[in-house]
């Protein structure tokens, strides 16, 4: 799985929720929130103040080392 900035985090966390540590150490704490089950990474990224190519990134190296 590749994950864009369009993910709704959500979505992402159904997927593996191995990626909660991930999202939590940048920043995003409230991985329970209403919001996150329909926001997307990048929405998130710009309410919190979070370089959202780094975090994709981030993600996208944890889903490859999962395989």
């Amino acid at each position: 799985m590749v994950v864009k900035k369009d993910m709704i985090i959500g979505d992402l966390l159904m997927v593996d929720e191995g990626v909660a540590p991930i999202l939590m150490s940048a920043g995003l704490h409230c991985l329970g929130c209403v919001l996150a089950s329909g926001e997307t990474i990048e929405e998130a990224c710009v309410v919190h103040g979070i370089d959202c190519d780094s975090l994709v990134e981030e993600l996208n190296n944890y889903m490859q080392s999962v395989g």
